[in-house]
């Protein structure tokens, strides 16, 4: 089932940075359907967070899109990366989720080759890696998740979600030390996961309703 702008009602972004893990993003093309589940999110606060582009409601080129309705994507280049975010509030509020990871669930062999033929978790555990995987570009930015060829549907739920602070967040004060980064516990497709893949990769086995539980660490990875 796809997610309908009903996903982002009442929610804070933090609350939609950790609902948004185990959903499924779908990337259509031409040729080919890409799909993964997200198991790696951060949390940017707009205006009052120094770490995001949008801080002080700043508005350029750049980040006019940020101050769009919840759905609308925005892409943006560092490093010669291209980097995914879902904006999440009202519009008028300039705040987003950035897909730091996902799990490759369709098209496999054709993400491999997307990232030079790498495999297992290098294929996807990282923001840019997972753009390239998916095929996701520059051309996308603008697009909205509800009415295009990119789209999230429901997925699987997780363990058990784990709080750190973001990645290459450096000099930014307070928002340096933000707790503003969820994860799936256990899961191998996380920025910067070595060691075996755990074959469990995280996700429970049925829904619950009581939810998932957040634990916090206060230690971060970095991305390979």
């Amino acid at each position: 089932m796809k997610l309908t702008p009903a996903f982002f009602d009442y929610k804070s972004t933090i609350m939609a940075a950790r609902d948004l893990l185990g959903k499924k993003i779908v990337h259509e093309t031409e040729n080919e359907r890409y799909e993964a589940y997200i198991t790696e999110t951060e949390a940017y606060l707009g205006k009052d967070d120094e770490a995001a582009h949008s801080y002080g409601n700043r508005l350029t080129k750049r980040t006019r899109i940020m101050f769009q309705s919840p759905g609308h994507i925005y892409m943006y280049q560092m490093h010669q990366q291209v980097l995914l975010n879902i904006i999440t509030m009202p519009e008028g509020v300039p705040e987003a989720v950035l897909i730091r990871a996902v799990e490759p669930v369709h098209q496999l062999a054709e993400m491999s080759r997307n990232r030079g033929g790498r495999t297992g978790r290098e294929i996807s555990n990282g923001p840019g890696k997972l753009t390239q995987a998916l095929r996701l570009t520059m051309q996308d930015y603008g697009k909205t998740i509800f009415n295009s060829n990119i789209w999230l549907e429901e997925g699987k739920i997780p363990q058990r979600i784990e709080s750190t602070v973001r990645i290459g967040i450096p000099n930014k004060r307070l928002a340096t030390f933000y707790p503003l980064r969820f994860t799936v516990q256990g899961n191998p497709f996380l920025s910067g996961k070595k060691g075996l893949m755990d074959p469990h990769s995280g996700w429970r086995s049925l829904p619950v309703a009581e939810g998932t539980e957040l634990l916090y660490n206060e230690e971060s990875g970095e991305e390979a």
